[in-house]
């Protein structure tokens, strides 16, 4: 395993950025006798969850192992508290930044594979969120993506007031980051949009993995979401099992979704899919 901390200066967001990279590239031993060495390694770009930056997935879990294990990079940006959209309201261009910027800029520096079959993204909370709506925005890019604990709140923008208490953020937060939020959910920053277009028009979509705790006060869109794929006739694999929004949850779950997108045949076998 190795491990960087870097910064670059992001067109897209008109600033310097931060980001973190676990890299599987140091012939750890073992890795003879560890078939996923006998291919190229694959690309995750793994995004934080709302009030988190681009080290909580290297501090919170053994990606070190876990990329090792695997065979994979892993590559942290951060996304501040704006759920990877694009923003004309302030400028701002987070989607723009994950989707294309940051991939191409790890891709040129770190010597990467540029085949959409060997990159992948994922996310926790916000980042689940984000790493689906990045996923259909960009589908060239990403040929899997795996959402943890999505904070699909989209769908519940149009029901929000001023006065509506939240333990997360105020009315103009939700603004600032949405735009006018009795229509936020018809426009594509909603991944819904994004994914029945593709469907419509027959592009590539990429595979999807959603897990979520049956104890998370998120459970109930991801399983909408889920239930919305079915009905558009979008395959999806959905894992639930007991937690909460936390990080034991998700790293469990990081492995459960690599095991899915690596070892289909060990994922069939523990999971029945």
């Amino acid at each position: 395993m190795a491990h960087f901390q870097g910064t670059f200066f992001s067109k897209m967001l008109s600033r310097p950025v931060h980001f973190t990279a676990v890299l599987s590239n140091d012939n750890a031993f073992g890795t003879e006798q560890n078939p996923h060495y006998r291919r190229p390694a694959k690309s995750v770009y793994l995004l934080h969850g709302y009030s988190g930056c681009d080290t909580d997935w290297f501090t919170n879990a053994p990606l070190g192992e876990i990329a090792n294990r695997f065979n994979v990079n892993f590559f942290l940006p951060n996304g501040d508290n704006n759920f990877y959209l694009d923003q004309p309201q302030t400028g701002c261009r987070y989607a723009s930044y994950v989707g294309e910027e940051f991939v191409e800029y790890t891709r040129k520096t770190f010597g990467l594979s540029d085949r959409r079959e060997d990159t992948y993204i994922g996310g926790l909370s916000m980042g689940g969120f984000g790493a689906l709506h990045t996923a259909f925005l960009f589908p060239k890019t990403f040929g899997k993506v795996m959402a943890l604990s999505s904070a699909l709140i989209q769908n519940g923008l149009a029901f929000m007031s001023p006065d509506m208490p939240n333990g997360m953020a105020n009315y103009e937060y939700y603004t600032w980051i949405f735009g006018d939020l009795k229509k936020a959910a018809q426009t594509d920053i909603n991944p819904e949009v994004l994914v029945r277009g593709l469907k419509e028009s027959g592009a590539a979509i990429p595979d999807v993995f959603m897990a979520c705790g049956t104890e998370d006060f998120l459970i109930q869109p991801n399983r909408d979401f889920k239930a919305f794929l079915d009905g558009i006739g979008v395959p999806a694999t959905f894992v639930t099992a007991p937690g909460v929004h936390d990080f034991n949850f998700w790293r469990t779950h990081l492995v459960t979704g690599l095991t899915w997108a690596l070892e289909p045949e060990k994922f069939a076998e523990e999971f029945g899919a």
